[in-house]
């Protein structure tokens, strides 16, 4: 799936005069998103690093700073389960500290100030809805495209096991997926109903949780809703798009009280599962995120059942089990430090190629990748800390890793493509769209009905980040026997031929 490029430094610094969530304005009028996010990250891990904080905030070159202190803010969590908790909530609380919501007047108050509640209630009505019911009949079984098959059933369970044996999808992700085999009537979320903010994105689950016949409040902006009611009508569910002045559709970042509303007045007596699935490029995925994020904290005050879904990208840094690093520096051991061609290029680029995954004592998987721009790893790192902090609150989460994928936004990107065509060279699998979507939507399916814990109530963790781990579906990158980052230009010369070949 994921990585998202950055777009040009003009369309990082300056953010579209607008009403709703918005970044504060500086003394020139513009809108910069770059000291505000690194305000939010410094925030963030003030209490339990306060060296890093200060390094966070005298960085001059933040565009590329980004990714050291993004890993060393996981490394801090590893460390220290309660610090995990505790950079997620001050993190959370800066990001509402310095966005703003800017009224029809201009009037700007912090996010962390407004009244919600009294802004829901009076936003009550604002949306219409347009229902469309599916024309086919609900599938009755869960199958997976892969590789021009329909994998189900043994074959399923075969397929799975190869990715498990392979190190591209961890244990805990097959176990999932077959319990969700073993139980297809959990596929149509009875007595749930999903409200997917970003509801056209490519990697989510609006379509197949549609063909297995789930109720679905699909809130997306306008020029995708033509494509969101073919979807519907070509499954079997029942989608709910927000109408306002004769438009279908809605934007989250100006009528974010008005969507909650929405969504309250249409769940009913179901349980919600609030899917955060939009993306934008440059600061808008910050405002998305804070947007759905106040709809998300409002939702669990008022329906503590609800349950929060969300996917992560692979290109992150994440805190992993201890087996996976064994894993990983076994493969180093018997492959990547043996290996003369690489040991020979490891030494002529001084370091920077091949290198060893997980250096001693480190249980951080390092997959970021620089090009994807620190908006986009900052956004991503507040749904985490909204997600640790639910959990710790007591509240359901649904949070998986997904693989590298063959999305629309990577293939744009001719590097990116190259990278992802190449990696195979190095044990890392990249999915096409369609087998990613369907097995992160039995995912989310297995998160939300799994029979073992009370209605809304999360799993039990030995630390806060095992809820990124569990389940993960990373595609290899936890396992490669090298630091992902130092062979990615590899990767991507060795792909740059077939990548060329599918252009053609």
């Amino acid at each position: 799936m994921m990585p998202r490029t950055a777009t040009p430094t003009s369309a990082d610094t300056t953010v579209r005069e607008e009403v709703g969530i918005q970044f504060p304005a500086g003394s020139d009028g513009t809108r910069p998103t770059t000291p505000t996010v690194k305000a939010i990250v410094a925030e963030a891990v003030r209490s339990s690093d306060p060296t890093l904080a200060s390094r966070v905030q005298a960085d001059t070159s933040w565009r590329q700073g980004y990714v050291g202190a993004m890993r060393e803010l996981t490394v801090r969590t590893a460390n220290d389960d309660g610090a995990a908790t505790t950079i997620a909530r001050n993190g959370l609380a800066a990001a509402r500290a310095h966005l703003v919501h800017v009224a029809n007047d201009g009037t700007q108050t912090p996010l962390a100030d407004l009244d919600v509640d009294a802004a829901v209630d009076a936003a009550r009505g604002t949306f219409g809805t347009h229902t469309v019911d599916g024309t086919a009949e609900p599938r009755q079984e869960l199958a997976i495209p892969y590789q021009g098959r329909m994998l189900s059933g043994h074959d399923l369970e075969r397929q799975l096991a190869a990715w498990v044996h392979k190190g591209i999808v961890e244990q805990s992700c097959a176990d999932a997926v077959m319990r969700v085999v073993a139980h297809p009537e959990w596929l149509s979320l009875p007595g749930h109903v999903v409200a997917d903010i970003g509801a056209g994105a490519e990697m989510g689950p609006l379509e197949m949780l549609s063909s297995w016949g789930a109720r679905i409040l699909a809130i997306d902006i306008h020029r995708v809703s033509e494509r969101l009611e073919k979807m519907a009508r070509d499954g079997a569910g029942h989608v709910s798009l927000p109408t306002k002045d004769g438009e279908t559709g809605a934007d989250i970042t100006r009528d974010t009280s008005a969507v909650a509303a929405w969504i309250d007045e249409q769940a009913g007596d179901d349980t919600v599962v609030l899917g955060m699935h939009a993306y934008a490029d440059s600061g808008m995925h910050i405002r998305l995120t804070l947007a759905a994020d106040l709809i998300a904290t409002w939702l669990q005050e008022r329906r503590p059942t609800t349950v929060l879904a969300y996917l992560a990208t692979p290109t992150d840094a994440f805190v992993v089990p201890q087996e996976i690093v064994d894993g990983a520096r076994s493969r180093w051991s018997r492959h990547g430090s043996k290996d003369f061609a690489k040991r020979a290029l490891r030494t002529a680029s001084r370091g920077q190629l091949f290198t060893e995954p997980y250096p001693r004592g480190s249980r951080v998987a390092d997959c970021i990748i620089a090009q994807q721009g620190p908006n986009y790893a900052v956004a991503k790192r507040l749904q985490r800390w909204r997600a640790v902090a639910s959990e710790a609150d007591g509240r359901r989460v649904s949070f998986n890793v997904a693989p590298a994928t063959f999305t629309r936004s990577v293939t744009k990107n001719t590097a990116l493509k190259a990278a992802y065509a190449g990696a195979h060279h190095f044990g890392v699998e990249v999915f096409a769209a369609e087998t990613s979507r369907t097995l992160m939507a039995a995912l989310l399916v297995h998160d939300v009905m799994r029979d073992d814990l009370a209605p809304g109530a999360p799993p039990q963790r030995a630390h806060a980040e095992e809820l990124f781990s569990d389940g993960a579906a990373h595609g290899g990158l936890w396992r490669t026997a090298w630091a992902p980052r130092s062979a990615l230009g590899v990767a991507a010369a060795l792909g740059a031929p077939k990548a060329l070949r599918r252009k053609a």
